[in-house]
């Protein structure tokens, strides 16, 4: 708290000690932080001392390396040292983008609950990135510094308990109070360095970086105050010293104080002072009482940082039962402050020529006399209240720039970029007015629009070049603007022509390379026809405009800044080089091969039977790669735009309508309304022996001109994102050099404006509910409208449509579709924003709980970190922050033995080496085995296997294999991505099949098939039948089961290979294999563009990926084997065309492989994976996975099995012998880690195929029938034979009375009788023997 007392100090007046900041050596210093055992539970009721805290912000950022840094900014007078705990992605560099906020507490020692409440802080903070979607967006978009104690020596001093506070724990132990220790606007004020090096390393902790908004937490009341703290009269109280920020200071102090359930009532009831109220809980400070050389007022007029104080607690150092209390009230307070350091503008400052940012640079808003600077980056954040407001950016040297009527909203900053122009730069000639519109604009800007600045209207540059540039004038034409502005271009090539130029593209976008999530993707391609050649001259003259124009031309810079804009000035090369000059001819208009590159696309309604032409796979390839929303391809030989479609099922001119016909007309009459000649609809009036035609409003249905099979823009529609119409700039398709003025200024218009419609409709993204991450593949679907388009895969989508209202629906494997009505508005595009819910088809809702399984937060953590791997530039991300040094060169045989020796003695804890065999002359086959428990088996974690050299004359692999090893065994411990990748994989590197044919071979043989065999001649890879020695240990390493995936790298081209090789063999699970090799080239900054610019090409491989035996088919091969017996997939990466590079390329070979080999080690851990059990619990080994009907896998120790599967919807049947048959649906995602499930089985009761009850019940049934029918049968008979007994018995009973009828009747009567089934039991030795002779 702010005391009256003030205590003694020495004299230094405020611009000497700020000089004296600024010459100090920087003290900060990083942390050693060595494993030790977990944090303690937090249980907020107790203080930590010094040991305490500094134990447990150690053990934090141990624990939480990838989001924390603890480092000390000093130290104390009694030598403690004070830190500071840095929390953000990546937060052990600097990065753009990312406001600094600052946190201090405990300033006076015995004012004790900011101390406790900033380590709460920081564990809430740390425990909750990942799982609250506020707390990880706050982390990873603020560069966030929390320092708990600024005086550890004064709390050592200090009692708890005691409410009131004394001066031993209030000051430092050379008895100064801090908070009035710092230089004054008003006051000089006497303190030296070594009387309070608390405050001096502060004061250079605070110069060192460009904090934004800070807090500084103190005790003694409840209130929020703000600047300034004292006044020039420095009356004790009751004087408002307003500063130029005072309603921005006022906003955030309320901000805090209405979050705290005590503070926002303004009335704290403390027992020093219980009448005492501040209205909304907040307080200028200087009314409140005067306070010379605080540190709030310093952070604001020589830190330009915006700082209130905090008064958190009555009791100074309250009883530590009262802690959990303390942290409730203020958790949702900090923030919800924090937040706010993202409101009002921010962006870059960079230099017009260069593009270089500009550090220093002062940011002015009109009306407020306090300005704040850029950082090293350029980057600059000035926070602003909503409103209206005129900024200017101004730096020595350079012309200031001013933006005028910058709307500043509620929520999230404006972004504002400025471009500054060298005094002395020969644009100035051409520049007279300053001012600029802001950037953050998506709307067009006429170009009749009016200057409200009162100065003369600034005229954009003009194309200075006007003339037909042949291929190599147009190459160097592109490299010298790419060179000249690399701040806003990239020129990259995207694939060959015919007889082999490049296929070059020029990338214009603030930030050029990068795709910036709701920024959309806009391409012009000219020159596809070679003979029509306005087209390519027009994009030439576009480059340079945009260029030069950038940051001085509104409507330019607006354009750069907010879309990312690809130009191809020529599709056709080859044909433009033997092109004439011509009104209509047709020489050079197909490529060299002879063919019509626009009627060579697959096509809706015919069959394209001519052979796909390198420029055209080039291109469907590059439209594959980027997420394009519209385009136009510039021809020759008419004035009109043409929209889809181009073609009709019968091929009978007549309009064919597309589902988006109204979209195409609308984006296609920008065009032609900007371009006078063009919209009249008579195109060539001029021109002697032309056909009369008309085009209403310049513009027409391609069909209904005339039909097109094969078209390109019919192809962008039906098969990408991309909207494209076919613009026809004039009658004469080769006009005279002299007359490319004319059409540059019939066309600058219109080609500005189209790009403007890209604009148009609505944009948005689509995430995951639960964790907020990006949704790629999700359908957006437009009802009435049949043409879906799909998210990009950061989730973000753009969808074109003519203003109205519609209802959207978006969807995605495996989540709940949500429908959204949306109104768009005229020229402007809306922003909608899905969110859907996962959709969990676990087997019987079971998630695997084995030995070995993850608790639930830790399995969803790890999922959502797959998933940020897994989308957008996550492993982007990873490779910037694990940078190598490594010196590459060859290594043969002993020193590649020594080289994973030493891994494993340098990493005994993660690694450990194999032999698994030797070769012909006996040279061990090493795998070296990483993991955080490599020695002990870990059934439930995917098993991934990287090899290589199985042909010794193709060594880069071995290489990259080795420096792979090296790289993820440096970074273990030191990066969190790589870290959490071993710990979660086991990893089996196998970097030399053949180490004989190793031996053998040539560096710089490219060709050369000596060492290509072992040292028998004979091909490993074709030998897999009757092994020799080193396919003998490497099928012996396949047959141990549990790999999950297999990645072996070659030589020779450029691309990626799945099974299989066999000439014959049926691929089942094709989808699969092709999907796993798909990923890998397409995290290949070529390989996915299927150009491999090999002398041994097969031409265009579409996406740099072929079935095996379409590229060389043999039986015996390693692929196949593990396949068909080792139950994996396995692919084949053939990493350059030399077979045996030099020794320099390997550098650039690591850098274009790292991201793909880390996409593997990203791509096991997703597909299914789960547990197999019986009902008792108990695991069944081997139990056999079915997938889709056809590949299995099998269980492993302890029941698990894991198996990948392409993204989608997939059948499983779980098998195993003496059980009942399992089946279910999974649905896979290509983003999202594989969700543990469990497959339980009953006793297998069936028999003879039937269930066991119901054979059991029939067969019951059955017996029951007999029983009761030989029951019938025996009564029937029982009675019978009783009357005949009877009657028997009778004849005996009166034989006197009828002895003379037995007696003629007896033969016939004792035949009967004997001959019946049931006989006589009374029958007498006589009768038995009468029996017998018959």
């Amino acid at each position: 708290m702010k005391s009256f007392g003030i205590s003694p100090t020495p004299a230094l007046s405020l611009p000497v000690l700020c000089v004296l900041v600024v010459v100090l050596t920087p003290c900060v210093r990083a942390v050693h932080v060595s494993e030790g055992k977990e944090e303690e539970v937090e249980t907020y009721n107790r203080y930590y001392d010094y040991v305490e805290l500094s134990r447990r912000l150690k053990s934090l950022a141990q624990k939480y390396q990838h989001i924390a840094d603890l480092r000390s900014i000093g130290k104390s007078v009694e030598d403690r040292e004070l830190w500071v705990m840095r929390i953000t992605r990546e937060p052990r560099a600097d990065v753009p983008g990312k406001p600094k906020f600052k946190y201090v507490g405990n300033m006076h020692g015995d004012e004790t609950v900011s101390r406790q409440v900033l380590v709460y802080l920081i564990e809430h903070l740390l425990a909750r990135y990942g799982e609250d979607q506020r707390v990880t967006e706050l982390v990873n978009s603020t560069d966030i510094y929390i320092m708990p104690s600024m005086n550890p020596d004064g709390f050592e001093r200090s009692v708890e308990g005691e409410c009131k506070g004394d001066d031993r724990g209030r000051v430092n132990a050379k008895n100064v109070d801090l908070n009035r220790s710092f230089p004054d606007q008003f006051k000089k004020i006497d303190a030296s360095t070594e009387d309070a090096p608390e405050r001096t390393a502060v004061m250079q902790w605070i110069a060192e970086n460009k904090f934004v908004l800070s807090g500084n937490l103190h005790g003694g009341t409840v209130v929020a105050s703000y600047p300034f703290d004292d006044s020039p009269s420095h009356k004790q109280a009751g004087l408002y010293s307003q500063s130029p920020d005072d309603a921005l200071f006022r906003y955030l102090a309320r901000v805090y104080a209405e979050n705290n359930p005590v503070m926002r009532t303004g009335e704290p009831n403390c027992a020093m002072d219980s009448g005492e109220k501040f209205k909304d809980g907040i307080t200028n400070g200087a009314e409140w009482y005067d306070v010379a050389g605080g540190m709030q007022d310093y952070n604001y007029l020589i830190g330009y940082c915006l700082e209130i104080t905090m008064e958190l607690s009555c009791c100074k150092y309250p009883p530590a039962a009262q802690l959990q209390t303390e942290w409730d009230n203020n958790r949702e307070s900090l923030l919800a402050y924090m937040e706010k350091i993202h409101i009002g503008v921010q962006g870059f400052v960079k230099e017009a020529g260069s593009g270089m940012p500009l550090s220093d640079t002062k940011i002015m808003v009109a009306g407020i006399n306090h300005n704040v600077s850029t950082a090293h980056f350029g980057d600059y954040y000035r926070l602003l209240l909503p409103g209206t407001y005129n900024i200017t950016a101004a730096a020595s040297g350079y012309m200031p720039r001013t933006v005028v009527n910058v709307q500043v909203s509620e929520g999230k900053a404006t972004e504002l970029n400025f471009t500054l122009t060298l005094l002395d730069d020969e644009s100035i000639s051409h520049t007279t007015a300053p001012s600029l519109m802001p950037s953050s604009t998506a709307s067009p800007i006429s170009s009749d629009s009016s200057n409200n600045s009162g100065l003369p209207e600034p005229q954009p540059l003009q194309p200075q070049e006007f003339r037909h540039h042949h291929y190599s004038d147009m190459e160097l034409f592109l490299q010298r603007f790419s060179a000249k502005y690399p701040s806003i271009t990239r020129l990259y090539p995207i694939g060959k022509s015919v007889e082999n130029r490049v296929l070059w593209v020029m990338e214009i976008s603030d930030n050029p390379g990068e795709h910036e999530q709701g920024e959309p993707e806009f391409k012009y391609i000219g020159n596809m026809h070679g003979n029509e050649v306005v087209g390519r001259e027009l994009l030439l003259n576009l480059i340079e405009y945009l260029c030069r124009n950038y940051g001085t031309d509104p409507e330019v810079t607006q354009l750069v800044n907010t879309t990312r804009i690809h130009i191809m000035p020529s599709m056709n090369p080859d044909g433009y080089e033997v092109a004439q000059e011509d009104i209509s001819g047709y020489q050079g208009r197909n490529n060299s091969n002879n063919y019509d590159l626009n009627r060579n696309f697959p096509d809706q309604f015919k069959t394209i039977t001519d052979p796909r032409q390198p420029e055209t796979i080039a291109v469907m390839s590059w439209l594959k790669s980027y997420p394009f929303v519209l385009s136009a391809n510039l021809h020759g030989g008419s004035l009109v735009v043409n929209y889809p479609f181009d073609d009709d099922p019968e091929g009978i001119s007549r309009y064919s309508k597309s589902p988006d016909d109204v979209v195409f007309q609308m984006v296609a009459a920008a065009y032609s309304k900007e371009n006078t000649l063009m919209h009249k609809g008579h195109p060539c009036d001029d021109i002697n022996n032309y056909p009369v035609e008309y085009f209403e409003n310049g513009i027409t249905n391609g069909a209904q001109w005339y039909n097109v099979p094969g078209g390109m823009q019919d192809w962008n529609y039906l098969n990408t994102n991309c909207f494209e119409v076919t613009i026809e700039l004039g009658c004469v398709k080769y006009p005279l050099a002299k007359d490319l003025p004319q059409y540059w200024e019939q066309n600058r218009r219109s080609l500005l404006q189209f790009i403007h419609q890209v604009h148009r409709g609505v944009k948005g993204l689509v995430t995951d509910q639960r964790d907020g991450t990006g949704i790629p593949n999700a359908t957006i679907t437009v009802e009435g409208i049949d043409h879906t388009i799909t998210s990009n895969k950061a989730g973000d989508y753009w969808r074109l449509l003519v203003p109205g209202t519609y209802l959207l629906t978006a969807s995605a494997q495996g989540y709940t579709s949500v429908d959204i009505n949306v109104t768009v508005p005229e020229d402007d595009v809306v922003v909608v924003d899905f969110k859907l819910t996962r959709i969990h088809g676990d087997v019987k809702n079971q998630v695997a709980k084995g030995p070995n399984a993850l608790p639930d937060s830790i399995e969803e953590k790890f999922h959502s970190f797959i998933k940020q791997l897994s989308v957008g530039d996550g492993l982007d991300r990873l490779i910037q922050d694990t940078a190598t040094t490594s010196s590459f060169r060859y290594r043969r045989y002993e020193e590649l033995s020594e080289f994973l020796r030493g891994l494993t003695f340098n990493f005994p804890n993660i690694t450990v080496l194999h032999r698994l065999g030797q070769s012909v002359e006996y040279r061990t086959i090493w795998a070296l085995e990483i993991s955080n428990n490599p020695k002990v088996p870990e059934p439930s974690e995917p098993k991934i296997r990287f090899m290589a050299g199985i042909h010794g004359n193709a060594p880069v692999g071995t290489e990259l294999l080795l420096e792979f090893a090296a790289y993820l065994c440096i970074n273990y411990g030191k990066n969190a991505a790589i870290t959490r990748l071993i710990n979660e994989t086991r990893i089996v590197i196998l970097p030399s099949i053949n180490p004989d044919g190793r031996e053998q071979a040539k560096e710089k043989e490219c060709i050369s098939s000596v060492g290509m065999t072992n040292a028998n001649g004979k091909d490993l890879d074709t030998d897999f039948f009757e092994p020799q020695p080193e396919t003998r240990a490497v099928m012996d390493l396949i047959q141990e089961k549990g790999y999950t995936l297999s990645v072996a790298l070659d030589g020779g081209s450029l691309l990626v290979t799945y099974p299989y090789d066999k000439p014959v063999q049926p691929v089942e699970n094709e989808s699969t294999l092709r999907y796993l090799a798909t990923v890998y080239a397409n995290n290949h900054p070529t390989m996915h563009l299927g150009d491999t610019g090999c002398p041994n090409s097969m031409g265009n491989i579409p996406e740099g990926v072929l079935r095996a035996a379409e590229r060389h088919s043999h039986m015996g091969s390693m692929k196949d084997f593990s396949v068909d017996f080792g139950h994996c997939p396995e692919i084949t990466v053939y990493t350059s065309c030399c077979l045996f590079p030099q020794a320099d390329q390997l550098s650039v070979l690591w850098a274009e492989n790292r991201k793909s080999l880390l996409s593997m080690l990203v791509e096991v851990h997703k597909g299914i994976r789960g547990i197999v059990k019986d009902k008792s619990g108990k695991p069944i080994v081997g139990a056999m996975i079915v997938l889709n009907g056809g590949v299995q896998v099998f269980t492993s120790e302890g029941g698990y099995f894991h198996a990948l599967l392409s993204p989608g919807s997939h059948n499983i049947e779980a098998v195993a012998e003496g059980y009942q048959q399992q089946r279910q649906e999974v649905i896979v995602s290509s983003f999202e880690a594989a969700s543990s499930i469990i497959i339980e089985f009953d006793m297998d009761n069936r028999i003879f195929g039937l269930p066991r009850e119901l054979v059991v019940a029939t067969a019951a049934a059955a017996m029951t029938a007999l029983t009761i029918t030989a029951c019938i049968i025996w009564c029937v008979c029982s009675a019978k034979s009783n009357r005949q007994k009877d009657g028997f018995h009778r004849l005996r009973q009166h034989r006197d009375d009828y002895d003379d009828e037995i007696r003629l009747t007896s033969m016939g009567s004792k035949k009967s009788l004997l001959s019946h089934e049931f006989q006589d039991e009374s029958e007498s030795d006589e009768d038995t023997l009468y029996a017998n002779k018959l």
